[in-house]
């Protein structure tokens, strides 16, 4: 036996079902192993976070769980990834990347060896327009379908199937080796010259043929009536239980959801679904980018070729130009004109413009005026100086206005004030100003351990039951609240002295 590299490399992609938290890598691997089989390759991670929150298991999964899960089946190769950037508005759009994610090929032959142990090839990579065209012909004949017998209608359905599969796997196997590491070093090199022509032909056809079926099947797709894609699947789904199989009956809520799901597939591959744009605008969005990268990397190794020999006509003739020069002058005014001005002052600012014609001069316009200022530290504006405005008239008409506006706030609040009691209980609508006024008090005598403080002008005040279980509805007119029902007792000669909150004294001021 030879003992070749790749039989003693280890094989990283079965490295999900032997470590910690292998549950979780293979319940993800298994969830897109049963959309790889309903023809569903793609999936994002919402996606595959919202299915597996569905079961019991992973009630207490998390989002961010599952990016590091995804991430880890990346580096050891399971799945591939994609970064969807069609359609980024924002540079910090792009910087938090978003990824759709692919079962690798490796992966699928590992849980199809899986799936076996507990208990399902990829050809070779092309680009065929048959294969678009077959399908076209095949949903074109779903009417016709209906009314023939159950074996005609599953080869039907077979043939539609093996196609659909074979158009995906090819396509996505070809696109995979034109955006390889080796196809990016081939196309830098001249010899990509020799077949880049016939490799961008290969791709337009492909691209035309796209373009035609995609239209013709999705107006197909459009003209089945309601009903009768039901009715086929339903007698595809009887028939294939119908066959006998020697490893047991199979399932049959698994084979009605393999069906629906690739038919469904099938309808989002070509029309989309929930104003997602399709699969197939994808593709074609893909081939054509393809396309112009290969012609950037034809287009760049031409212009290597070919720049040495134009550069060096170019010197020739500016020699000889600056040889019929007549003195220096004339070469200096020659150079600023080739090799642009050798110390330019370059002015910026916000130049606002009176039109912005092509056609109008710099001398038609009218002149900037700016301001240079020196570019020493010392510099310093000069301050206009101006005597001082006498103001006492202003401030004495702002202190009359002022007391004016504190009496009448006095005022209304000692109105609320019946018999040196302020009952929040019994308090009509008040304004927010009042109600910030009173809760401001209730505050102050709250914070004092004897439960006693004074308002701004000295009217001492206590509160009548601190512990009161009570509560009252406050009514404002910006609103209403519930408090505790407080009752505040002012004193009469509150004004005549200030309390003492540490001796509980009253002693005069």
């Amino acid at each position: 036996m030879h003992i070749h590299e790749k039989m003693i490399k280890p094989v990283m992609e079965t490295k999900y079902l032997t470590v910690e938290n292998a549950a979780r890598y293979r319940s993800i691997i298994r969830l897109f192993y049963l959309n790889y089989e309903k023809l569903k390759y793609w999936m994002y991670q919402e996606e595959v976070y919202e299915e597996l929150t569905e079961d019991e298991y992973f009630r207490e999964y998390t989002p961010e769980q599952c990016q590091q899960d995804l991430a880890a089946l990346v580096s050891w190769g399971n799945l591939l990834t994609i970064q969807d950037t069609r359609k980024v508005a924002s540079i910090e759009e792009f910087k938090n990347k978003k990824f759709r994610y692919q079962l690798s090929e490796a992966a699928v032959e590992i849980e199809r060896m899986v799936v076996r142990l507990e208990n399902l090839s990829i050809e070779g990579s092309s680009l065929e327009p048959s294969l678009l065209e077959r399908i076209r012909s095949s949903i074109g004949r779903i009417q016709e379908m209906e009314g023939l017998d159950a074996e005609k209608i599953y080869g039907w359905w077979s043939d539609l199937n093996s196609d659909f599969v074979r158009l995906n796997q090819n396509y996505q196997d070809y696109m995979r080796e034109l955006n390889s590491v080796k196809a990016e070093e081939l196309m830098k090199t001249r010899e990509f010259l020799v077949f880049k022509d016939r490799l961008i032909e290969y791709l337009r056809s492909f691209v035309k043929s796209l373009q035609v079926n995609v239209s013709a099947i999705e107006q197909s797709l459009k003209e089945v009536e309601p009903g009768t894609v039901e009715r086929i699947l339903k007698v595809v789904t009887d028939y294939e239980l119908s066959i006998p199989r020697i490893d047991g009956e199979p399932d049959e809520k698994l084979i009605r959801d393999k069906m629906y799901g690739r038919w469904d597939s099938i309808q989002e591959w070509f029309r989309g679904r929930e104003g997602k744009e399709s699969e197939a605008l994808k593709v074609f969005d893909t081939t054509n980018e393809i396309i112009r990268k290969i012609t950037r990397y034809a287009a760049r190794i031409s212009e290597q070729s070919n720049t040495g020999a134009n550069r060096r006509e170019e010197y020739h003739k500016l020699a000889n130009m600056f040889g019929r020069c007549r003195d220096i002058n004339e070469a200096h005014r020659l150079a600023a004109c080739v090799f642009g001005i050798e110390k330019p002052l370059h002015l910026k600012g916000n130049f606002a413009r009176e039109t912005e014609s092509i056609n109008s001069g710099v001398f038609e316009e009218k002149p900037y005026v700016m301001t240079i200022q020196p570019r020493v530290r010392t510099y310093k504006e000069r301050i206009a100086r101006s005597g001082i405005e006498d103001k006492t008239r202003e401030k004495e008409a702002m202190r009359q206005e002022t007391i004016r506006r504190i009496e009448k706030e006095k005022r209304i609040l000692e109105s609320y004030i019946q018999d040196g009691r302020l009952e929040f209980s019994t308090l009509p609508e008040i304004s927010a100003g009042v109600r910030d006024t009173f809760l401001l008090w209730l505050s102050k005598a709250l914070e004092n351990k004897y439960y006693r403080a004074k308002t701004e002008d000295g009217l001492v005040y206590r509160i009548e039951q601190p512990d009161v279980r009570e509560t009252c509805v406050l009514a404002c007119e910006d609103g209403t609240f519930q408090m505790p029902a407080y009752t505040l007792i002012f004193e009469s000669d509150g004004r005549q002295g200030t309390w003492d909150t540490k001796n509980q004294k009253r002693g005069s001021r």
